[in-house]
């Protein structure tokens, strides 16, 4: 599964037939003031995306390709660019082949992708790019999806359309099988939730904190496939017209938790998620996602569990919009529970945060937005960098953004 056809070889077999080709994209300008320790993204315990201090980033830079024919079939590629304090890196986040076939007299209809994918997670990463119109930082469940779990996999949904079938109800359901995400759980068990607003690219081995245990190892490579066994992603998605929306699922790598190679190990990760949306007005959403799991991983020949966490996040957004303004507010509450017996390998972790953002469309392309992010967590293991197990961090944001 992980031997994809060259996309460059799908377009070979397509060019005879007509084809419309579509480029969008996002610039995001960001100045960040930060009132935290070292990040995340750098190895270290921060839960934000930027060090301690102020800088001037492109926070997100995304071309996104699509072609068209017509059988149905599409091409979607979407490739991200980060320049700031801790990497300038460019690559792809996204790359897949998708059949969106034509509704039946009935209101069926059938879709399929196959390639590098996101799961049908996140309700709030919904624009250019897996990008937010809500908030520059992702709530702590969406940015964990946005570090961590992607696969290469094909994914069918069947669709009964309301509008065809004479009810003001869609409903969607999915199913999904996949390889090459078995390290995912790592990045959570091991400097926990964050709170991001960056995608780890498909070439990019994730830096982690140093560690006591000697199974730990330097750097995570979170889409790699260890041990040639498929996982599986179920999900049904009700939709009420101009009203709400209701999304379900339950998620499994079925990775054989005993293997590593070259220090890289697969995690038994597996989780339940659910989200609902509220529309009270046309100006006026709630937004509320809940997400539960476990991760393992154990030592092949003792049979011993080397790390074994439980973990759970949930955030409620409102959303309110009059004219060219939007205001929303989020709140959030996470923990990982560490259930094994490996002491110097402590992943316990609880925490609470909260973000207020403002935004101003400028004109057709551009918006402004100006948000405030505040988290407050209880992580023991922080005491091994030399922080305060117990941290309260906050951090301003402005963004200047354009879509195209």
């Amino acid at each position: 599964m992980t031997k994809w056809i060259p996309l460059s070889a799908l377009l070979v077999i397509f060019a005879s037939q007509a084809t419309e080709h579509r480029v969008r994209g996002l610039l995001d300008l960001r100045f960040s003031v930060s009132d935290s320790i070292e990040s995340y993204v750098n190895g270290g315990y921060g839960k934000f995306r930027f060090n301690d201090g102020d800088q001037l980033s492109l926070a997100q830079g995304t071309l996104i390709y699509n072609a068209d024919w017509e059988n149905n079939l599409s091409v979607h590629i979407v490739a991200n660019a980060y320049m700031d304090n801790i990497s300038d890196t460019i690559g792809l986040t996204e790359a897949y082949l998708q059949y969106k076939g034509l509704p039946s007299p009935q209101g069926f209809r059938f879709q399929l992708k196959a390639g590098m994918i996101y799961p049908k997670v996140s309700m709030e990463n919904i624009t250019t790019g897996w990008s937010s119109p809500y908030t520059l930082s992702y709530s702590t469940i969406n940015s964990w999806i946005g570090e961590e779990v992607r696969h290469n996999g094909f994914e069918a949904s069947l669709t009964r359309l309301g509008k065809i079938s004479g009810h003001k109800h869609d409903i969607t359901v999915s199913a999904a099988l996949f390889q090459g995400n078995d390290p995912t759980g790592a990045m959570l068990a091991w400097h926990g939730w964050v709170q991001s607003s960056r995608q780890s690219l498909r070439h990019e081995k994730l830096p982690l904190p140093e560690l006591e245990p000697r199974f730990v190892p330097d750097a995570s490579d979170p889409f790699l496939e260890l041990d040639n066994r498929t996982g599986y992603h179920l999900s049904a998605n009700w939709r009420w017209h101009n009203k709400g929306r209701l999304l379900a699922g339950y998620y499994d790598n079925n990775a054989d938790p005993t293997v590593v190679e070259n220090g890289q190990w697969a995690w038994e990760t597996r989780f339940a998620h659910l989200g609902v949306k509220w529309q009270f007005t046309d100006n006026l959403e709630l937004i509320a996602q809940y997400l539960k799991g476990d991760t393992l991983m154990k030592s092949g020949w003792s049979g011993n569990d080397l790390v074994y966490n439980d973990y759970h996040s949930a955030y409620v957004m409102l959303s309110k919009k009059w004219r060219q303004q939007r205001l929303t507010v989020r709140i959030e509450e996470f923990s990982v529970t560490d259930n094994d017996e490996i002491n110097a390998d402590n992943n316990q972790e609880n925490g609470e945060a909260a973000t207020i953002n403002y935004s101003y469309r400028l004109g057709k392309h551009w918006w402004m937005q100006i948000e405030y992010n505040w988290i407050h967590s209880d992580r023991p293991s922080r005491i091994y960098q030399g922080a305060s197990r117990r941290l309260t961090e906050q951090q301003g944001q402005f963004a200047v953004r354009y879509f195209f």
